[in-house]
C-alpha cells in the first residue's frame, strides 16, 4: 500500500533520466517528451546554460530568505519588465501562488472585490484560486467558495456585460490551456480591455502557461491589445525549477508596500539562477522566432489529421497546440504514450501538445509519424 494520498491517480512511467527533447523511463524505454512536466521545462531537458548555472549557484548558497538582498531577483525583475509597461515584480513558488499574490494585489489596490473571470478557465487549486477558476470539476466537495468571482463566457461579447463600476478586475488567459487550448480572439481582446479602460477596472493575465516565450513572444498578451495591470507567470519561467513570479504595471509598488505580502522561498538565490539562464536563451530573438518557425510547421503538420471524422481543429499559438477530437481523448493518449511519444490532455476531447521550445523539425516529424501511427491503428480497429 502507497503511503501517498492518491491526488494523482495511477502513474504508469517514472522517468529515470531526461535530456533536450527526450526522456527515458525505469525500464530503458525512450520516450519524446512533449509534455515537458506541463510547459515547465521550456528549454527542453537540463539545458547546459541553465543547469552551468544552478550548479554554480549550488556551490554558492541555497536559501538565505528575503530578510536579506538576493541581487538574482534584481537582475531577473529587471529582464521580465524590459521592453514592456510593465515595471515591478514579486518572487514566489509556484503558479497559483503568482495568483493568489495577484488577488491580494487586487483587492488592496481597488478596494473592491468582483472579480470577473471566464468559464473553461484554470487559474489553480488554492481555495481563492479555485473561485477564479470557471471549470466545477475541480470545486467538487470543497464547499462554499470564495464569493464574488463572476464566471463569464469566454470569447463572447456577452462577456463585455459582466464588467460595471463594482468590478475590481478582468481575469483571464490569453490562451486557455487545462480548458482546451482555446485561443482568445484579438477583437474581443479589444473590446474587453475598451469597457475594462472604461470603468477604470485592472486587467490581470494569467500567463502561467503561456508565458516564458511558449507562444513565441516573451507573453502571450504581447500578440493582443490587452494591456494588463498584472501579469502571473510560473511553469516556464525556471526550466524545471520551481518559481513564480507577479510581475505589475506602475502603481502596485504603493500598494504592496514592505510586509502586505511575502514568500519563505520565494525568489531564493537558486530559483533566480535558473530564471535568470531560462530567460537568457529564451527572450533572445532567435529563440522567439525558432518557437514561431516550429509552431507553425507543427500545426500544418497537425492539421493533416483533421478529417472531420476522428479530429475536427487544430488550435494554439506558438508551440502550445492541442489537437481537437470528436470523442475522449485519455484512450489514445495512452496509445500515443505505448507508441514512444508523451502527451497530455486539455479538458477530455484534446490532445495537448507542449514540447521544449528548441525542438527541432525531426523531432516534429519523429512525432506526426507516431501520432500517424497510432491514429491509422486506431481507425482501423
Amino acid at each position: 500500500m502507497s503511503a501517498l494520498l492518491p491526488t494523482y491517480g495511477q502513474r504508469a512511467i517514472e522517468i529515470k533520466q531526461a535530456d533536450g527533447s527526450y526522456v527515458t523511463d525505469t525500464t530503458g524505454k525512450q520516450y519524446l517528451d512533449f509534455v515537458m512536466g506541463i510547459a515547465v521545462c521550456n528549454t527542453g531537458h537540463r539545458h547546459p546554460a541553465v543547469l552551468e548555472k544552478i550548479e554554480a549557484q549550488l556551490g554558492n548558497v541555497w536559501h538565505t530568505s528575503n530578510l536579506y538582498a538576493i541581487s538574482g531577483q534584481e537582475r531577473v525583475a529587471e529582464k521580465l519588465v524590459a521592453g514592456t509597461h510593465l515595471t515591478r515584480a514579486f518572487f514566489c513558488n509556484s503558479g497559483t501562488e503568482a495568483n493568489e499574490a495577484a488577488f491580494k494585489l487586487i483587492r488592496k489596490w481597488t478596494g473592491k472585490t468582483k472579480i470577473v473571470s471566464f468559464t473553461k478557465s484554470f487559474h489553480g487549486r488554492t481555495f481563492a484560486m479555485l473561485g477564479a477558476t470557471g471549470q466545477d470539476k475541480v470545486k467538487a466537495g470543497f464547499g462554499p467558495m470564495v464569493p464574488d468571482f463572476v464566471h463569464a463566457p469566454f470569447n463572447d461579447s456577452a462577456a463585455l456585460d459582466f464588467i460595471d463600476d463594482e468590478t475590481a478586475a478582468v481575469w483571464l488567459e490569453v490562451v486557455q490551456g487545462e480548458g482546451g487550448v482555446v485561443v482568445g480572439d484579438v477583437a474581443w481582446f479589444a473590446a474587453l480591455q475598451a469597457k475594462a479602460d472604461e470603468h477604470g477596472v485592472k486587467v490581470v493575465i494569467d500567463e502561467v502557461q503561456t508565458g516564458i516565450a511558449r507562444t513565441g513572444t516573451r507573453y502571450a498578451f504581447e500578440q493582443t491589445p490587452l494591456k494588463p495591470d498584472v501579469v502571473t507567470l510560473a511553469k516556464g519561467l525556471g526550466s524545471g525549477f520551481p518559481v513564480g513570479a507577479l510581475v505589475t504595471a506602475p502603481g502596485a509598488e504603493a500598494v504592496f508596500e514592505a510586509g502586505s505580502h511575502g514568500s519563505t522561498f520565494g525568489g531564493n538565490p537558486l530559483a533566480m539562477a535558473a530564471a535568470e539562464a531560462t530567460l537568457d536563451v529564451l527572450f533572445e530573438d532567435a529563440a522567439l522566432a525558432h518557437v514561431q518557425a516550429m509552431g507553425a510547421y507543427f500545426k500544418s503538420g497537425l492539421e493533416r489529421f483533421v478529417d472531420g471524422d476522428t479530429f475536427i481543429d487544430v488550435r494554439g499559438l506558438g508551440l502550445m497546440l492541442g489537437l481537437v477530437a470528436t470523442k475522449p481523448v485519455a484512450d489514445l493518449i495512452n496509445r500515443l504514450r505505448d507508441a514512444g511519444l508523451l502527451v497530455v490532455a486539455a479538458g477530455p476531447d484534446v490532445i495537448r501538445f507542449l514540447p521544449s521550445l528548441f525542438v527541432s523539425q525531426q523531432e516534429i516529424d519523429e512525432a506526426l509519424a507516431i501520432i500517424e501511427q497510432v491514429v491509422t491503428k486506431e481507425m482501423v480497429q
